[in-house]
């Protein structure tokens, strides 16, 4: 018995190690495809998000996982109503706002502008529309922006990106609400709305690396004896940062082009100091809202008690007039 358990143990624990392999090569390979062998231009990449974290967007502590690539805090905004109807198409509205004369550095280090991306995490049941729900004002206002559900299971939790920032500054998402009548288990009641939002490339790869959308520093104290511009197989232009401690071998850092320069040779550098300007003009950003899935007979019944309390008080009025009438009649007798 006791061989039997260890077998099934050593099992589950080899699928677990051949599974975190899989997607460690997965990640890795993708990286280099993307942005190493065939640079693109400036991107936010939300689908990484699902790559790295296939469970949720939306660590425990209420951060989207965005911010851990995204490092730069920038402002994002969602509009959503206070209150809708079971099986209705209503709008969210996400706003992405940057300066759209900023330009930042691509993976080949050249200027190009800012994408942009956006994870919403709408209530369960809660999804995309289906176009044969939508309006033409509503069609029109969503154009062509390419919705994709966060996973099989998660249609409530929506990607877009990346997209031209130019054009994409403001999303409309189309939502379609649950019914409770025909799904057990929705329920009436007050629910929240997350959105996560990026404008521009991260400063940290999925896979750890450091883009070259970021600042470099100095990995020694020392002086900087060398620098020099280098070209590897692949045409990726580096700089190469020998900097030589009082004792022990030379450290070579690797910068990646695109962010520039600021130390020169011959100037002493303490481990952590800036060796270049920070390039990243984006940033991401997080924004919560909260969204009432309102019961139509709820309402209608307020309506009705609504318009009874006035009546009552119609009738008050009139019988106070009535009162003072009799009141005034008996004083002149």
């Amino acid at each position: 018995m006791r061989n039997v358990f260890l077998k099934a143990r050593f099992t589950r624990s080899a699928r677990a190690i051949v599974k975190t392999l899989l997607i460690a090569i997965a990640t890795v390979t993708f990286y280099f495809t993307s942005d190493l062998a065939l640079p693109q231009s400036a991107a936010a990449y939300p689908f990484w998000a699902q790559q790295t974290y296939p469970e949720t967007p939306r660590e425990p502590t209420g951060r989207i996982v965005c911010a851990n690539c995204h490092l730069a805090a920038k402002p994002a905004e969602v509009e959503v109503p206070q209150s809708v109807l079971p099986d209705t198409v209503f709008k969210a509205v996400v706003k992405i706002p940057y300066d759209l004369s900023a330009q930042q550095v691509g993976a080949d280090g050249s200027k190009v502008g800012l994408n942009v991306g956006a994870v919403l995490m709408l209530p369960e049941g809660f999804k995309i529309a289906p176009e044969d729900r939508l309006s033409e004002e509503l069609k029109e206002e969503v154009g062509d922006t390419p919705f994709q559900s966060y996973s099989e299971d998660k249609e409530n939790v929506v990607i877009v990106g990346p997209l031209p920032g130019e054009q994409y500054q403001e999303i409309v998402f189309p939502v379609l609400s649950p019914n409770p009548a025909t799904d057990k288990n929705i329920h009436f009641g007050k629910y929240s709305v997350h959105l996560g939002a990026n404008r521009g490339r991260g400063q940290v790869y999925p896979t750890g690396e450091k883009s070259n959308n970021t600042v470099y520093n100095a990995s020694a104290t020392g002086t900087i004896t060398k620098i020099a511009k280098e070209e590897d197989g692949d045409g990726n232009v580096k700089y190469l940062v020998n900097i030589q401690p009082e004792s022990g071998d030379v450290v070579v850092d690797m910068i990646p082009l695109g962010p520039e320069l600021v130390i020169s040779e011959g100037q002493a550098v303490k481990t952590g100091e800036a060796l270049t300007s920070n390039p990243n003009v984006g940033g991401f950003g997080q924004a919560d809202g909260e969204i009432v899935l309102q019961d139509a007979s709820r309402v209608k019944w307020m309506i009705a008690f609504i318009a009874l309390v006035m009546l009552a008080q119609v009738m008050l009025v009139l019988k106070k007039k009535q009162v003072e009438k009799v009141q005034a009649a008996e004083m002149n007798f």
